[in-house]
């Protein structure tokens, strides 16, 4: 796809949450990738909007609702009255209550459901929200950091317009909140590349998950070893997705970019470049189609903001300067100031060998052979859409004030009455 047209969403409150003292999920990585896309001038190349915040009725098109309301009405003040609601939802250590915790679930949230949106109405080819891609939340409660899952919701938007719609994690953890949520369905396939074994998080993600009633050989797993590099990702990465896209034919893709499988993390065992990790970004936009792009994991703030940067660029068909451009947080990235510092400095051995890969690839493509054809939908009435973006104006691509002078979205509300998700121990049939 060349000169994309690329929507861009950021909210400037959105790097402001603490998650607390000592967390390792630090929003202010939002900050600062806004920075550098701002700095490098990359704003001009696309339209940027303050993104729409959903609302507890939208976050219920997946969640439970006694889950959502009980995330707007916690606070670090009241929280000793929600002892038991804290077990219940898995809210505490790993997934702490914090100042405007529902706020900042609506901000991340909005902004991929509003991408979706646009992408559906074909007002833009790609569309990037760097703070979504919380891939953990489950349909009852919060994981991995991560307590509203927006691309289950982002997906379940597309769904409307699309038969079909891929959905790629090469976050370092496995994609399961996503695999869970569509788990019996053809309507979505989940490929999610990841490490797997000695007890990593979140423990599933093994290469026999393949999904089960309808769809079964519809979720796809790469479990992978520590220390993998550029080249021995792309050996894989490559012919699965080429595989995946011969056999099941989306109309659209999702791809969450954690950045937590760069080299260096402050949580992860891999040793990708940031140019290899932006490989699998160029890649995936190649393939020509519809593309929601999202964040993810990543606890190096400064590794993170570069890389989404930089895979914003290559979204853009930009190339950018290895050397920082000057802005209020330049500091963050001492002592080289560059956009591709060497993160190979850990020296983890690669212990995934080519036989092993080999024997995933195999196997992978061995299931996706049981997909006799690509499976189709038929839809008599497409819901109506969530947001009504007819009013919206066309945002200024020179513009100077980059965050007061985005156009708004007009909020109104999808009705729900087209919401007919049904519950199944917490997958949802569509």
């Amino acid at each position: 796809m060349s000169n994309p047209k690329v929507a861009y969403f950021f909210d400037p409150e959105v790097g402001n949450f603490h998650y607390g003292p000592g967390h390792p999920m630090k929003p202010h990585r939002l900050t600062l990738t806004h920075s550098l896309v701002l700095h490098y001038g990359l704003y001009k190349k696309m339209n940027v909007y303050k993104p729409y915040r959903a609302s507890a009725h939208d976050m219920c098109r997946f969640h439970s609702d006694d889950y959502i309301d009980f995330l707007q009405r916690v606070t670090p003040q009241n929280v000793q009255a929600f002892t038991k609601s804290l077990s219940v939802f898995n809210v505490g250590d790993d997934c702490p209550v914090f100042d405007g915790l529902f706020d900042f679930c609506s901000m991340y949230t909005g902004a991929s459901l509003e991408g979706a949106v646009k992408l559906n109405n074909n007002d833009c080819d790609i569309a990037i929200n760097w703070s979504g891609g919380l891939h953990h939340a489950k349909k009852f409660e919060a994981s991995g950091f991560c307590y509203v899952n927006d691309i289950v919701i982002g997906i379940l938007e597309l769904l409307k317009y699309h038969p079909r719609v891929l959905y790629v994690d090469i976050d370092i953890h496995h994609g399961d909140g996503v695999q869970e949520a569509f788990y019996l369905t053809d309507r979505v396939m989940t490929v999610s590349f990841h490490k797997y074994g000695n007890y990593f998080f979140p423990g599933t993600g093994d290469m026999f998950e393949i999904g089960t009633e309808s769809g079964r050989c519809y979720s796809v797993n790469v479990p992978l070893k520590e220390g993998i590099d550029d080249q021995t990702y792309m050996g894989i990465f490559k012919p699965i997705i080429n595989s995946v896209m011969e056999f099941y034919r989306p109309t659209a893709i999702v791809l969450q970019c954690g950045a937590d499988s760069l080299g260096c993390d402050r949580l992860g065992c891999f040793n990708l470049s940031i140019k290899g990790h932006g490989e699998c970004v160029k890649f995936i936009k190649n393939l020509g189609l519809p593309t929601l792009v999202l964040g993810g994991g990543g606890y190096t703030v400064r590794n993170v903001a570069r890389c989404w940067t930089y895979e914003t660029a290559q979204l853009l068909d930009e190339d950018i300067s290895n050397e920082l451009p000057y802005s209020e947080y330049l500091e963050f990235f001492a002592p080289d100031f560059t956009l591709h510092p060497d993160l190979n400095t850990t020296k983890q051995e690669n212990l995934n060998t080519k036989q092993y890969l080999d024997s995933i690839r195999i196997a992978i493509n061995e299931n996706l052979k049981n997909i006799a054809h690509a499976p189709s939908v038929q839809m008599k009435d497409v819901p109506p859409d969530l947001l009504n973006l007819d009013s919206l104006e066309e945002p200024d691509p020179d513009i100077n004030n980059h965050t007061n002078n985005r156009p708004e979205p007009n909020n109104e509300y999808f009705d729900g009455d087209q919401d007919n998700d049904k519950e199944n121990e917490g997958f949802l049939d569509v």
